[in-house]
């Protein structure tokens, strides 16, 4: 049982993760104003991949010329994409706009005064930047892809309007984009805690389905349980193809050699290896019965940074494949249109299942919340090159 103290730990946990990575560049509001030339060098983290993608289906960027204003609406594309953090961000970029960073993307303000301002709390990253996210386009094959990075987040932003109650500005921002942009298909991608011992790191769950699993600032919210699917039939003819570049990548997911962290435990035996990792796309389509989640069995979207460990496993298997923080917002948001487009969900493992004999506690001594906060650290980009690249498979079997 999570105690209040731990929730509260583990809400802040979850807010410093969403905001890793981000530097004052990212604050600047009027980063569009200063010019691309002024901007500082690629981050470290940006990689040139030269991934060998099919003849013709390879990601090509769209710069635009002139650049819109941020306070333009978003132009029209046939599918959105909407990922999350700065390692997330940088990853997408480096597979579907390569050759251009995150810094170069076009920042997106849109009616930010008028209708999120005052839906954000004062210390959200999106208050700082007064930005609701930036975007580029990109095209695969015969289709124009509006790759989005949001800013808003259902654990970063919200405004507390009672006991268990926040307002969620993401759900209109969801709403905005699809007004605008008029996609066919919506697919947000990142990363999210696994479930399942037996998903590895970099593993990357495709589900048509979201749950919100709340218990903290939204837990007495009308939609606080609630599930939403999207019916469609979600292509996965490239799959194949984007596990075969996925294994190009599987180097980046080597986990260290692991022994006790001083000479004081009782432990002499040498250090211990970790089993070899192949990531995969694990999805409902089919394939192999290890690369099968039961249909529209859906990701779960918590309101705090919550885990799956080896004693919390089977209760959350009866439920989602995996656990994240925002998704389910996308569902509630088409749920109000009547003609919603279709939509999936893309999700790299980026934290594994953690064991959960290890302590629990105050934040100091939460061994289990340290592992998984050290797992995202140190794998949250190369985990979501392979979501990245599922993303891409999707659009390129459309």
């Amino acid at each position: 049982m999570t105690t209040p103290a731990e929730l509260q730990e583990r809400v802040d946990l979850a807010r410093m993760l969403l905001s890793s990575g981000r530097t004052s560049i990212d604050d600047q509001p009027l980063l569009d104003e200063i010019g691309v030339a002024a901007l500082p060098p690629e981050p470290e983290l940006a990689a040139l991949l030269s991934i060998p993608f099919p003849p013709g289906l390879e990601p090509v960027p769209q710069p635009f010329t002139p650049r819109p204003a941020s306070s333009d609406k978003l132009p029209e594309a046939d599918v959105v994409v909407v990922t999350w953090t700065v390692a997330e961000h940088e990853a997408l970029c480096d597979v579907l706009t390569p050759r251009f960073s995150r810094l170069t993307w076009i920042r997106y303000d849109r009616d930010f005064a008028t209708k999120y301002d005052a839906q954000i709390r004062a210390g959200a990253p999106a208050k700082k930047s007064r930005s609701l996210g930036s975007y580029f386009v990109t095209k695969i094959g015969n289709k124009k892809v509006l790759c989005f990075k949001s800013e808003l987040h259902l654990n970063q932003d919200g405004v507390k309007t009672g006991d268990g109650t926040a307002t969620i500005p993401v759900k209109d921002l969801f709403l905005q984009i699809i007004a605008e942009a008029k996609p066919n298909v919506v697919l947000t991608v990142g990363t999210c805690g696994g479930i399942d011992v037996d998903h590895d790191l970099g593993d990357v769950l495709v589900t048509r389905g979201a749950k919100f699993r709340l218990q903290s600032e939204f837990k007495k919210e009308p939609f606080a349980n609630r599930a939403f699917t999207s019916d469609w039939a979600l292509p996965t003819t490239q799959f194949a193809k984007a596990e075969e570049l996925m294994a190009a990548f599987a180097g980046n997911l080597r986990e260290p050699e692991f022994g006790p962290p001083t000479k004081r435990y009782n432990f002499t035996g040498p250090l211990l290896k970790a089993k070899p990792n192949k990531p995969s796309i694990i999805h409902e389509a089919g394939g192999t019965p290890a690369n099968t989640i039961p249909a529209l069995h859906p990701i779960l979207s918590t309101d705090f940074f919550e885990f799956g460990t080896s004693n919390n496993a089977s209760e959350l298997l009866q439920t989602g494949c995996g656990l994240e923080m925002g998704d389910a917002a996308l569902g509630l948001a088409v749920s109000e249109l009547a003609s919603p487009p279709k939509w999936a969900v893309i999700r790299n493992i980026s934290d594994p299942q953690i064991n959960g004999d290890l302590p629990t506690g105050s934040r100091a001594l939460n061994m289990q919340a340290h592992w998984a906060v050290w797992y995202y650290e140190a794998f949250g980009y190369h985990t979501s090159v392979n979501s990245a690249l599922a993303t891409w498979a999707i659009v390129a079997g459309l």
